[in-house]
């Protein structure tokens, strides 16, 4: 059935389910004359099938179906790309059930017999949580286009390729996995995903699986009951616990001892676990978040990762670039450092010399995102205001970049013949800008001059 005026452009779109003719026709024929777009379906696989196409803002689903229950449809709903808001009806026998799935993401429910006043009143909440939605997706894009999603920055085709994975996880329930180097933001990524997802009222827990011992890390996880052990002087509840309703970011799971991965396993596959000491099994509502410094394929290789934990949480992968990768995003995110410290730490630098804007760009970062930030942070200090040039940056990024200009074939030579090729090689490299070629040899200028002369290098750039 459908009912749809010629001035509903634009309204949002709805879907009744229900088994009952005359209860589904009827709810359509109301709502219909409130002036939205209407659709029915008589099942809930005859709803998933409209869902591609018809694509409903809101779906009013009755909870008792044939075949498919109306928490089912709910879950397969929101594990939509694009989810609905979804409002239940129930009997009143079954309003514990509604309940629960309120706490599994649906947005209310109503009890039969369904008055018309109260149902108004409810759609209209949920019309308002739709646009709500889609005001949040619009500002969301407009980050992205300028370089920001939550915390993470970057204009990069690279970061721009996380931020639509960011999208597609958050929009789910699925576990996550995500890797890269150290430094490159997965927590960051982890938070992201859980803020932008229907968890982000509930708690975000973080467990550092490589800093606690593996005989400490059981409890950690699952909690114990009091006397569970030597020194279990009260009951504990366990990280599951403490991110019911929210997110749990597993980091450095490949350091988690195998037989406690066996455990975690168990878990995420019954949905439940018991505290140690506990008899109880306990409901576990907590969406697994993962990251790994190690590449998935290595881990499983050192047997460092099991397989079938792997397979369980990696429904969706989101691997982070190293920084040396997107150098276009240097800049920007050199830009967004400046600003915070300026701010935190009373200063007003105002940007880069052109030379330490060039040695930022090429040095190879292999503390990623987080050794930038520190870098910058130090350099706003000891500039305090003006430009950031090269004497306010670290002595290991200016020898990385005399590197990077290599001594390639030299002949074992004498240490004075050494250091005169360096100091050549230095000048050569910026067209004989002194300053420059001092801070990347890291001594001072004065002390450059004095090499001049006791070497007779020429002050100017030579003819050739």
């Amino acid at each position: 059935m459908s009912q749809r005026g010629r001035d509903q452009a634009g309204q949002p779109r709805l879907l009744v389910v229900d088994d009952e003719p005359d209860a589904r026709e009827g709810l359509a024929r109301v709502i219909g004359g409130w002036g939205y777009q209407v659709e029915a379906a008589a099942s809930a696989e005859a709803a998933l099938d409209l869902v591609d196409d018809y694509r409903p803002d809101v779906v009013i689903t009755d909870l008792v179906l044939p075949e498919m229950d109306g928490l089912k449809l709910l879950e397969r709903m929101l594990d939509s790309p694009r989810p609905p808001v979804v409002l239940l009806i129930t009997g009143h026998a079954s309003v514990e059930t509604a309940v629960e799935a309120m706490r599994r993401g649906a947005a209310d429910f109503l009890t039969k017999p369904v008055e018309v006043a109260q149902l108004q009143v409810r759609l209209e909440k949920a019309v308002e949580r739709v646009a709500l939605g889609r005001e949040i997706d619009l500002l969301r894009h407009q980050l992205r286009d300028s370089g920001r999603f939550g915390e993470l920055a970057g204009q990069s085709r690279a970061m721009q390729e996380v931020y639509r994975w960011i999208e597609l996880a958050a929009s789910s329930t699925a576990s996550v996995l995500i890797f890269g180097e150290s430094g490159t933001g997965k927590e960051l990524v982890a938070r992201t995903i859980q803020e932008h997802s229907g968890r982000a009222g509930g708690p975000f827990v973080t467990v550092n699986c490589a800093a606690i011992p593996e005989t400490l890390i059981e409890s950690e996880i699952f909690g114990h009951e009091r006397g569970a052990f030597t020194g279990a002087n009260e009951r504990r509840l366990g990280c599951f616990e403490l991110a019911s309703g929210g997110s749990l970011f597993l980091d450095e799971i490949a350091e988690m001892d195998v037989l406690m991965q066996a455990k975690l396993l168990r878990v995420l596959q019954d949905a439940s676990f018991r505290r140690l000491g506990g008899k109880s099994e306990i409901i576990v509502d907590s969406r697994i978040i993962a990251a790994t410094n190690r590449d998935p394929a290595e881990a499983l290789a050192s047997r460092k990762l099991r397989d079938d934990l792997l397979y369980r949480i990696n429904v969706f992968t989101i691997e982070l670039p190293p920084l040396r990768e997107r150098v276009d995003d240097v800049r920007h995110l050199v830009k967004l450092f400046i600003d915070e410290f300026n701010a935190r730490e009373s200063r007003s630098v105002e940007g880069l010399t052109p030379g330490a804007e060039e040695l930022l760009e090429k040095y190879r970062w292999p503390g990623n995102v987080r050794e930038l930030r520190n870098v910058v942070h130090r350099a706003v200090i000891l500039a305090g205001q003006g430009l950031l040039g090269l004497e306010h940056l670290p002595g290991r990024l200016q020898g990385g970049l005399a590197t990077a200009t290599r001594i390639e074939d030299v002949p074992v030579a004498s240490l004075r013949e050494m250091e005169r090729l360096l100091i050549v090689r230095a000048l050569d490299a910026f067209d004989y800008d002194k300053p420059r070629a001092a801070a990347t040899l890291g001594i001072s200028l004065k002390t450059l001059y004095n090499k001049l002369a006791k070497y007779g290098i020429p002050l100017a750039k030579p003819e050739r």
